[in-house]
């Protein structure tokens, strides 16, 4: 934001006391914001594991900015988000200090109504959207934005009187409209929200806080914006998962699930649970899936100890049934499974994968329908 001429606050990230020092020498002012940098809300009221209160402080005192990065850092975080065990902080922000003396809302998001980019914007600031959304209505506003034309003079203004900026920060909160449509645009993003977009004591107005989600299937044009992905407070089976272009999702039961397709997967889970059993996971392998996806997929599956019997239940649409029957019997054999596999295919070249199944010599239970894998997946357990 800072690089595309949007009024962000003075940062800098510190991974030592010395660190911070260096950044207080830098930056000279009245007063500092320290921040523990977890993927985490609620680091304002937490409690470290050293007994630390508050992943969020101020000071107007320069000197003790390196002694509240020091009880940070190396410290794990607890706070409403996090486990019970709290996150471990390796890096902490320190801001310069501003005052806020009006907070107002605004974001550009996609949307499916205005069938592509829309402005939403609220006087009412430094709030839950959905609480102003829900009680007061009269205060959204919202502008869609033809995508041949960019943001007009005209909209960034009427926008910026809703927001009821006057005089000159009413300019300045237009342009900063503009300049966030095309940082929009520039890193492809699906939603940039500002809360707060406020103004302070002086007449800057500034973006205090952003959220900027990106567009997943830009990551080819935006190598440099997601090689800032910080995986190490991931699940690591989700990262895994991830780098083999499948989506997975741990849960806590003991049914590890393989499917195709995000809705029969949920759907899967659904009944799993009907029948009486946990499943152990969320897991679309996709539409292009390989028999190298479906051995990585059991290998993720099977390195969760909870999971006691794997359950395969996958509609060949676009999928060939015979690539999920070869991995699912290269993923037995390779990783010589001791829990039961219960296996239901259906739809494109489905005999020849039934065939490739039973001809395996391996015990994969087959499942005629949805219900029947399901119910014999579960009854496998007790086996």
């Amino acid at each position: 934001m800072d690089q595309n001429g949007i009024n962000v606050q003075k940062f800098r990230m510190a991974g030592s006391a010395e660190e911070a020092k260096g950044i207080t020498r830098e930056f000279k002012c009245d007063e500092y914001v320290v921040k523990a940098q977890i993927l985490a809300g609620g680091r304002g009221k937490g409690v470290f594991d050293n007994g630390f209160k508050g992943g969020v402080h101020l000071t107007k005192d320069a000197s003790k900015v390196a002694g509240l990065v020091e009880s940070m850092l190396g410290h794990k975080l607890k706070t409403k988000q996090t486990g019970p065990d709290g996150v471990m902080v390796s890096k902490v922000m320190v801001a310069k200090a501003l005052d806020i003396s009006r907070e107002t809302y605004f974001a550009i998001l996609m949307d499916r109504g205005y069938a592509g980019p829309v402005m939403v914007g609220s006087p009412a600031g430094g709030m839950d959207i959905e609480e102003v959304a829900d009680k007061t209505p009269e205060l959204i506003f919202k502008e869609g934005i033809d995508i041949t034309k960019g943001v007009t003079d005209e909209q960034a203004t009427t926008m910026a009187k809703n927001l009821q900026f006057e005089g000159a920060r009413l300019t300045e909160a237009a342009e900063q409209i503009k300049a966030l449509y095309k940082l929009f645009l520039k890193v492809d993003a699906t939603q940039v929200e500002i809360n707060p977009f406020g103004e302070t004591p002086q007449g800057e107005v500034v973006c205090f806080d952003a959220k900027i989600n990106f567009d997943d299937n830009a990551e080819y044009r935006q190598k440099e914006i997601f090689a800032l992905n910080d995986t190490t407070e991931s699940d690591p089976r989700e990262v895994k998962a991830a780098s083999h272009n499948l989506n997975y999702i741990g849960m806590e039961g003991n049914i590890g699930c393989l499917v195709n397709g995000a809705g029969l997967a949920m759907a899967t889970m659904d009944i799993v649970k009907l029948h009486g059993g946990e499943p152990a996971n969320f897991l679309d392998c996709g539409g292009g899936v390989t028999e190298e996806q479906v051995f990585h997929a059991f290998k993720i599956l099977t390195s969760d100890p909870q999971v006691k019997a794997i359950l395969v239940n996958v509609f060949g649409g676009i999928v060939d049934c015979r690539t999920i029957a070869n991995g699912v019997v290269n993923a037995a054999n390779d990783l010589d499974l001791k829990i039961p596999v219960v296996c239901r295919l259906e739809g494109n070249n489905v005999t020849e994968a039934r065939e490739i199944l039973s001809n395996s010599g391996l015990a994969i239970t087959a499942a005629a329908d949805f219900e029947d894998v399901a119910s014999k997946a579960v009854a496998s357990l007790s086996l």
